[in-house]
């Protein structure tokens, strides 16, 4: 089978950029996969012919739009050279619409995949939920990473949603920790929607405690500037599995959360995770079991200091460990080829 995918991809950083890098690398053992991303970007090199990009505006607003109309020609002209059996778009928006008007001119099965800002944040714009609704309604196929978003599309007009989660790549300095797990951690972006400043006020509660903020964004001066001394700002990081070896615990103060695979990639190194009781959260932590759910911020104070007792951490910590080993990309790709092969019929 050709596929083409449509959507972030490396060298852009990010949830879905590193989704997309995970079920390319897995379908490319069975199937011809090119990849259309928003450029300007340098593809590498052993992927060079399969990576293709249209050069955008780099303005919020005229981003998305211009990648959406520049992008369905870009597909067309491709689908004219290549001859692709379907277009696959992620994130349901301006991405995907590029995919919806790609399938007008070529008549492609297209299949998208929802990841969560589409649908709990563009949806609510006025030009976006058109995108949203429009996409929704037009493909061929529909899938969700979590239970969460596959009813959020349902409820936007999708007829019928699988959901098939992330998958858990393989972290970058993941081993055993030189000076044993110390750090509590969290890491995204440092965007309000994130809540890092839930984080900063955790750590005044656990002052004996060493915490770690590793992401970047438009909140990180405020957020630096008020902080405690027991806190460290790390910025965007490649060797997310070093941090996290050397991490006892992963907070996710998130306030939505389509799906939250960092939950999921601190889990399969041994470590539990608490997170807000939101979104797609509660079905990544199974309360008890590979971490625990907050709602207030009492809540939150109260259930890491159980998570920091040795021995719960230890029981939690393995068993996340087990948890992780139900997102392999094997087993993700497997169902997402599943739905290709129903939109091809």
């Amino acid at each position: 089978m050709r596929i083409l995918m449509v959507g972030h991809y490396p060298p852009h950083a990010g949830g879905v950029a590193n989704h997309l890098e995970g079920l390319v690398r897995e379908l490319r053992k069975r199937h011809e996969v090119h990849v259309l991303t928003y450029g300007p970007v340098e593809p590498r090199e052993f992927e060079r012919e399969f990576v293709h990009q249209v050069k955008v505006p780099q303005v919020y607003g005229l981003r998305g739009t211009s990648f959406a109309f520049l992008g369905s020609r870009k597909i067309v002209r491709l689908h004219r050279e290549l001859g692709f059996d379907l277009i696959h778009a992620h994130f349901v928006g301006t991405t995907s619409f590029a995919g919806v008007l790609a399938k007008e001119k070529t008549g492609l099965p297209l299949v998208v995949t929802a990841h969560g800002s589409d649908l709990e944040h563009t949806a609510k714009l006025a030009f976006g939920r058109f995108y949203v609704k429009k996409t929704l309604a037009e493909a061929d196929a529909v899938i969700a990473v979590s239970h969460w978003l596959a009813r959020k599309a349902l409820a936007l007009g999708a007829g019928r949603v699988s959901v098939i989660p992330n998958g858990v790549r393989e972290l970058e300095g993941a081993g055993e920790p030189e000076n044993g797990r110390r750090y509590i951690t969290f890491i995204g972006a440092l965007r309000k929607y994130k809540s890092p400043g839930t984080f900063i006020e955790l750590a005044r509660a656990f002052p004996e405690r060493e915490f770690l903020v590793v992401g970047d964004g438009p909140l990180r001066g405020s957020l630096e500037a008020s902080a405690p001394g027991n806190v460290r700002f790390l910025g965007y990081r490649g060797d997310v599995g070093k941090i996290l070896s050397e991490s006892v615990l992963l907070v996710l103060p998130s306030r939505r959360e389509g799906f939250g695979l960092v939950v999921i990639e601190a889990n399969s190194l041994g470590v539990p995770a608490v997170g807000r009781r939101v979104s797609a959260v509660p079905e990544l932590i199974r309360a008890g079991k590979n971490g625990l759910t907050f709602g207030t911020f009492d809540e939150l104070v109260e259930a890491v200091g159980e998570l920091l007792e040795p021995k719960v951490n230890r029981k939690a910590g393995s068993t996340g460990r087990h948890v992780s080993k139900l997102y392999s990309w094997g087993k993700v790709a497997g169902e997402v080829e599943r739905v290709y092969e129903s939109a091809l019929r």
